[in-house]
């Protein structure tokens, strides 16, 4: 059968009842079923209206295959990766579209060590489905349920000195983006001593909040209200829960990769010196200076959380981070976690008495864009990569992923197609205001004329 590619950015995912038909996921799962080698498999699922439905066919699809499936029902993405990994599983698998529309929804294979299977496995899970080589089972299994998140709370507490943070009794606002990190990051955070103002917080697959994506655009509802309410920081999480975004006491939302510099900063000053770092090619490059600065090293990737924590995983690295607030630390678990880093950045201000906002003040200040052009034929996407390559005068252009075009020695311009959805994404950084706001401008312009001239 002609090779056909499932896997996108982390996972495959369609929306439910177009490419996410009943049908391709009986053979997805069967493909899963054989790959996994009908051992024992943990699923759990997101708040969205057809995790319920996708998690039955699920179940019983791998029952079929003669695995025995233990249900951990709903729960954030991190959590069911830590089952994986402390279970005794051969696997799991997390039914979820992560930040992805309301109609979108997904499934992402873990591996027993608890990080997404790597890209090679990906290739045998392909081969597997493309060839309808599933295995043949002449006994069923069964379904069992789950508890799963209790002994994740308690490891994650054995992580961070509990006295100092609860010493510090910190106000904490907590947009939750109507997902699944609700049932977890609220209880972490109070045994800490904190008091938690919820946002969003009850579990609604239609995302009526402010979508399922955290984005500095979309959370001005968080910023008021810790603005208002003189709290120590803000954080929002995507809808599965593996990603947050933190905002300072003075409600400014900040980027991932920018909050992640913080705390690389801190775990290199204290707990880690000297610990490589590993992050996609698409990371501010202030994240580069401060672990030169402190010694150590910047490891990239291809953008995706599965690049990063692959990578983590064969150089044993302890720290990795993304720009969309993704960030892993490795002690614990080598897959991005909204709670664990929550965790950290109480650890982190409970380390001194300055306040959040004067952290980020002391970063050196660089000006970031982040956009994305929808696009409805992907055969242009390879015109519009060859277009902007030849474009301009740049001292250098990297192809790790995308393009990276370098205008200078601190400016540059990346433009990659999305792996989850129909959008080119551009990324963009300089310490020159003006001149990244005329570089965004100028090549968002070549990028839409490309499209238009081609519909």
């Amino acid at each position: 059968m002609e090779k056909t590619k499932l896997f996108g950015t982390n996972g495959v995912r369609g929306i439910f009842g177009d490419l996410l038909t009943i049908d391709f996921v009986v053979d997805l799962v069967h493909s899963f079923g054989t790959y996994f080698e009908q051992g024992h498999i943990v699923v759990g699922c997101d708040g969205r209206l057809s995790s319920n439905i996708l998690a039955r066919v699920v179940q019983a699809t791998l029952n079929s295959d003669g695995c025995e499936v233990y249900d951990a029902g709903r729960i954030p993405t991190p959590c069911l990766q830590y089952s994986a990994k402390k279970g005794n599983y051969r696997g799991g698998i997390m039914i979820t579209a992560s930040h992805n529309p309301p109609e979108y929804n997904g499934l992402k294979p873990i591996a027993s060590d608890g990080v997404e299977i790597s890209r090679v496995d990906e290739l045998q899970v392909e081969r597997i489905y493309c060839d309808r080589d599933f295995v043949k089972s002449d006994k069923y299994g069964q379904t069992l349920s789950l508890e799963s998140s209790q002994e994740y709370i308690n490891d994650i507490l054995g992580m961070v000195d509990i006295d100092k943070i609860r010493g510090r009794k910190f106000k904490i606002v907590m947009d939750f983006g109507n997902g699944v990190q609700s049932l977890v990051a609220p209880i972490l955070c109070e045994k800490l001593g904190c008091k938690v103002i919820p946002i969003n917080g009850s579990i609604d697959g239609t995302f009526p909040g402010r979508g399922s994506e955290p984005t500095p655009e979309n959370l001005s509802q968080m910023s008021s209200i810790v603005r208002e309410s003189s709290a120590d920081f803000g954080v929002a999480y995507d809808g599965d829960g593996d990603r947050s975004m933190f905002c300072d006491n003075q409600g400014r939302v900040m980027w991932g990769d920018r909050t992640g510099t913080l705390l690389v900063q801190y775990l290199l000053s204290t707990r880690h010196p000297r610990a490589e770092v590993v992050c996609p090619i698409n990371t501010t490059s202030v994240l580069d200076r401060i672990v030169k600065q402190l010694g150590s090293k910047v490891r990239y990737t291809k953008v995706g959380s599965v690049e990063v924590s692959r990578e983590m995983v064969r150089r044993k690295a302890l720290i990795g981070l993304e720009e969309n607030g993704g960030f892993m630390y490795g002690p614990f678990n080598e897959v991005r976690d909204g709670a664990m880093t929550t965790i950290l950045m109480l650890e982190m201000l409970a380390s001194d008495k300055r306040p959040l906002s004067d952290k980020f003040s002391a970063l050196p200040l660089v000006h970031q864009h982040k956009l994305k052009i929808r696009y409805s034929n992907s055969m242009l996407l390879e015109q519009v990569i060859e277009k902007c390559m030849t474009h301009g005068n740049p001292i250098r252009i990297e192809t790790l992923d995308g393009i990276k075009i370098w205008i200078d020695e601190e400016t540059w311009i990346m433009i990659r197609p999305s792996g989850t959805e129909p959008i080119i994404r551009i990324y963009a950084e300089s310490t020159d205001k003006e001149l990244i706001d005329s570089k965004v401008k100028e090549y968002s312009e070549l990028v839409n004329q490309i499209l238009k001239e081609n519909t």
